[in-house]
């Protein structure tokens, strides 16, 4: 009842002073009823009255249970970052209109010992909040780059590189100094490529970071991937995926043997898709094992391995070592040379399903990779089961969105018949300024019937599949494109980023 009444509560302190103190010490302030109280906890109980002892303090002491305690104090870490960032923000930054980052901005400019040392505060405190921010924003990347003079960082939101900040190169080197020394690194070198990990905690809750440094010519450049975990996976049905798809994929998931494939180019959402369909067959009487270079989302159903070239850990090696541990279920993060196809279509011929990814365009064009990469037209006839082929696709802003009227000229040259009405992005406060909120899926899938196996007995291209695809009830994602277009779902810019029409 108490917990409840303090998350509606503004979560001020009245006294700034003590405030950092108080947090170190496990003392909260909040207000319950509009009383004026100091919270604190069994767990950290002497600790805390320690710290109040010392104090002139004359409200009301409250102790609750270390549960409750537990989700109020990761609530006033996050309230922390907030205050830290916006007590030094300056009124005159115009450079960018985001708040967050007129913070930051000014939060490096008013730091007179930045320069120091990579140790100091202000630099730990800065790494800190590029990841507080990055995950406010949803951002799946950091990307931090050096150039002549001056250094740049930008987060990847909805699939798009977007500037966050500018800063000074000496600073930067700094930034990059302290990112290799959380992810173990050798700081030392910056001569050759470095991989690394490290692992964050926020409101109670951790989260992996994959860190990948390159020298460039004029420094190091440093991309961080947040990593999900299995929570975090959404359901097919929230992926956006039309429902008949949904229950074509689901009724082929349902196959105790064969493949399941999900192309499309990098970033278009195929390791999620692969452990959504997971989770849907996810069982007690199934031995799940899954390979993966890296592994995206961490799930505690399934049994995962990370790639690991260093030590011969290959995607090949790995799905042999996962045949011989008796799976039900097996499924390779990328099938990327023909070793790899090789075992994955052997397995799926043996009594295993497999789901994997593939790079291709379309669905149908996966048959004629898994043939150039040395594989015989009737295996692939008797393993594969389907291919799905993906997008993900940038949704305007329903809130700032305005007509298209250039748009408008070009309807008729993309075939987009049927509506005079386009929209193209704006941008407002609600979506960052970039014109976009969040991203929905496209998908067409190709089910290997009768009449796709005995096609392949014969030398058969991509045009002839698309054809026996179309007759079957394949929409295709240029379609699929045109009708959110004229649907005012997303802008014509955006299709002709995707690059299907």
């Amino acid at each position: 009842m108490i917990l409840e009444q303090l998350d509606n509560q503004n979560l001020q302190p009245q006294n700034r002073e003590n405030y950092q103190l108080a947090l170190k010490n496990y003392t909260l302030f909040s207000s319950i009823d509009h009383e004026n109280v100091i919270i604190v906890c069994d767990k950290y109980l002497d600790i805390a009255l320690d710290f109040i002892s010392k104090q002139n303090f004359q409200d009301r002491v409250v102790v609750v249970t270390n549960h409750s305690f537990t989700q109020l104090y990761n609530k006033f870490i996050e309230l922390k970052a907030d205050l830290q960032m916006s007590e030094i923000a300056s009124k005159k930054q115009n450079e960018f209109e985001n708040d967050d980052d007129l913070e930051l901005g000014e939060f490096l400019k008013t730091s007179s010992d930045i320069l120091t040392s990579e140790e100091s505060a202000p630099i730990i405190k800065f790494v800190n909040s590029l990841f507080y921010q990055a995950i406010k924003k949803k951002a799946s990347d950091i990307h931090i780059e050096l150039h002549e003079y001056k250094g740049e960082i930008r987060y990847r939101i909805d699939g798009v590189l977007l500037k966050h900040i500018e800063l000074d190169k000496k600073v930067m080197t700094l930034v990059v100094s302290r990112i290799k020394i959380i992810s173990e690194l050798d700081i030392s070198e910056k001569r050759i490529p470095q991989d690394g990990r490290t692992s964050i905690k926020l409101s109670g809750k951790t989260l992996d970071i994959r860190v990948s440094v390159l020298p460039t010519f004029y420094g190091e450049r440093v991309v961080m991937r947040i990593l999900m975990q299995s929570e975090d996976i959404p359901s097919l049905e929230n992926l956006g995926i039309s429902q008949k798809i949904k229950e074509q994929l689901e009724l082929l998931s349902q196959n105790s043997h064969g493949m399941i494939l999900v192309t499309g180019p990098t970033g278009s959402g195929k390791s999620t898709t692969l452990h959504s369909l997971l989770q849907k067959i996810e069982d007690p009487n199934k031995n799940i094992l899954t390979i993966e270079d890296p592994v995206e989302y961490k799930s505690d159903k399934i049994n995962q391995i990370q790639v690991n070239n260093k030590v011969g850990l290959t995607f090949a090696n790995g799905l042999r070592s996962i045949l011989r541990q008796d799976p039900d279920v097996i499924m390779v993060g990328e099938i990327r040379d023909q070793e790899t196809a090789k075992i994955a279509i052997q397995a799926a011929l043996t009594g295993h399903l497999v789901l994997s990814t593939l790079h291709t365009n379309r669905a149908h064009s996966a048959i004629n990779r898994l043939v150039d990469m040395g594989l015989e037209r009737f295996l692939i006839s008797s393993a594969l089961l389907g291919i799905m082929a993906q997008r993900l696709v940038r949704q305007l802003c329903n809130e700032c969105k305005v007509e298209d009227d250039i748009a408008k000229i070009h309807l008729e040259k993309f075939e987009i018949f049927g509506t005079n009405l386009v929209y193209k992005s704006c941008g407002c406060p609600k979506c960052n300024y970039t014109g976009y909120m969040g991203r929905k899926a496209i998908s067409e899938l190709f089910v290997v019937t009768q009449e796709v196996v005995f096609a392949l007995k014969n030398d058969v291209d991509d045009n002839e599949l698309e054809k026996i695809a179309l007759k079957n009830g394949l929409i295709a994602l240029k379609e699929q494109l045109k009708e959110m277009i004229k649907n005012g779902e997303t802008s014509l810019d955006e299709a002709l980023r995707i690059g299907l029409l």
